[in-house]
């Protein structure tokens, strides 16, 4: 997920991992496997609808899970009250509501950079320098994994980039589909190897490891990913069209913008450097948050109402006395009346998505309790990790499996932790090893599959461009299941550890290098 938090956290005590066994085992009728229905079944209704009828509505997924989890209930033996407190059990993990908070405080920002300009500044600079449409895609990447990397949260710097990035790389004529794996892929990257991230921060607690020797050692996989990544993204690029908006109007767009917004590097590098210096991620997107209205005041980016408006009606009391306030509008058009601005719309955006992911953690709750996610790793052990390098491969598939069920990639390192640990101590794989194969593959796949967190956070941030700007129109979302292919970061980095497990590339033992004792920041 690559959110941090405060430094005394124990997040390796905030999912319900496999083999533990605190509370009552939920029993199903068909058996164990039969708990896995609510999420099968919300996988199934998700790739019917992005994949089979391109119906990209998150309020429908949020449907989907709902309907999953009435049908378990069904299959529940006895009581269902057990069912139901699990399902409050999983909604209320901490590792969901972080990923939350984080998606709100990312919007408010990201809008707000709007509201100033800076999508037009961009534009300004990239056309001032030549950064036409075959480099945008590879640039992106690159910003986006330094944002990553430095202020720990993948899912933030997708929401930030798909605001900000995305539609000027459009006006510059960049594939959009192209552009938004691109983002995805610095996300992959930031997520990967920031060492604030949770995913980071998870993968070497669980593995019993310092995390300063974690990402230390994983520097090598994720830098071979990217260096063929970045290249990849010019050459696609180069064979994949942008889209013509409104007939010619693109050259007029972009032959307007203007450099003031880019003053909002500032605010951006608030973030980053805030973070950088070890301050929980919702206080450093505060700031810098903070820092973006202040300048778009001072400058006359924006004015208070395109950040907080309050529009009233006529005879609202006090309407037309207090209607001097600069957040508050007086309309008599009831169908207006309403809170607007970026600050609104920017959390706003992405309620429905916070009650989906909710709803998954609720499910895979109900998995892990009612003996589905055992199962499937008591066989994996049992059948699959024969020796060192099929132990690597059973460790790279299951955690990709986890990742395709639980699809908050935190959550799904927390669950699948102590089973990676199992496996690799039964070959005296190393911490750092067995933290890397972990965190690689939550990292990679929790921004590819078309339900994960990673990739609905960005979808959602892009339904809301069509109200920011009058030329793009809702038919330039891109459908997530179109972007599964060019998560190009993603893909590699998967791809580095199957190679690595089958070639023994980069495999340490426990008695090649003895790891410090574990150290959470």
């Amino acid at each position: 997920m690559g959110t941090d938090g405060p430094p005394d956290r124990d997040v390796s005590s905030e999912f319900v991992t496999a083999g533990e066994d605190e509370a009552p085992r939920i029993e199903f009728y068909g058996g164990r496997g039969m708990s896995a229905l609510p999420i099968l079944f919300f996988i199934v209704w998700a790739v019917a609808q992005t994949a089979l009828w391109r119906i990209s509505d998150t309020s429908g997924l949020v449907a989907g899970m709902l309907i999953g989890l009435i049908v378990g209930m069904f299959f529940v033996k006895g009581s269902w009250t057990g069912y139901a407190n699990t399902l409050f059990e999983g909604m209320t993990q901490p590792v969901a509501v972080t990923a939350i908070v984080a998606w709100l405080w990312a919007g408010m920002f990201a809008d707000t950079l709007q509201a100033g300009g800076f999508v037009g500044g961009l534009v300004w600079l990239a056309d001032a320098l030549g950064i036409g449409a075959t480099l945008f895609p590879a640039l992106t990447f690159l910003l986006a994994a330094v944002l990553a990397t430095g202020i720990g949260t993948g899912y933030g710097t997708t929401v930030a980039f798909v605001a900000l990035f995305f539609p000027a790389g459009v006006l510059l004529g960049a594939n959009p589909v192209l552009l938004f794996g691109a983002i995805l892929s610095g996300a992959v990257f930031g997520d990967n190897l920031a060492p604030v991230s949770d995913t980071t921060i998870v993968s070497a607690v669980t593995q019993d490891s310092d995390i300063g020797g974690v990402v230390a050692s994983r520097f090598k996989y994720v830098i071979v990913a990217a260096a063929i990544a970045f290249p990849a993204y010019v050459i696609v690029s180069g064979t994949m069209s942008g889209l013509d908006i409104a007939g010619g109007a693109q050259d007029l767009l972009v032959a307007e913008s203007e450099p003031a917004g880019l003053v909002h590097l500032l605010s951006m590098g608030m973030v980053i450097g805030t973070a950088v210096s070890g301050r929980h991620i919702v206080e450093a997107i505060s700031w810098g948050l903070v820092t973006a209205v202040v300048l778009n005041l001072l400058l006359g980016l924006a004015p208070v109402s395109d950040m907080l408006v309050f529009t009233a009606p006529a005879g609202a009391p006090a309407s037309e006395q207090l209607s001097f306030l600069p957040f508050l509008e007086v309309t008599t058009d009831a169908s207006a009346v309403g809170v607007g601005g970026s600050i609104y719309s920017g959390a706003a955006g992405f309620f429905a998505l916070s009650i989906l992911v909710l709803l998954i953690i609720a499910a895979a709750q109900i998995m892990i309790r009612g003996g589905a996610f055992q199962a499937i790793l008591d066989w994996s052990l049992a059948n699959l990790a024969t020796n060192v390098r099929n132990a690597e491969l059973t460790m790279v598939g299951s955690a990709a499996l986890i990742n395709a069920i639980i699809t908050i990639n935190t959550a799904a390192e927390i669950a699948i932790g102590p089973f990676i640990s199992k496996v690799g101590e039964r070959f005296n794989l190393n911490g750092y090893r067995r933290a890397n194969i972990l965190d690689a593959q939550t990292a990679a796949l929790g921004y590819i599959f078309p339900w994960s967190g990673g990739v609905l956070v960005g979808f959602t941030e892009m339904q809301t461009l069509p109200e920011q700007y009058d030329w793009f129109e809702a038919s330039m979302v891109v459908n997530p299941v179109e972007v599964v292919p060019f998560v190009f970061q993603g893909w590699l980095l998967v791809a580095v550890f199957v190679v690595a497990a089958l070639t023994g590339f980069g495999r340490e033992y426990t008695i090649d290098r003895q790891s410090e004792e574990v150290a959470r920041v």
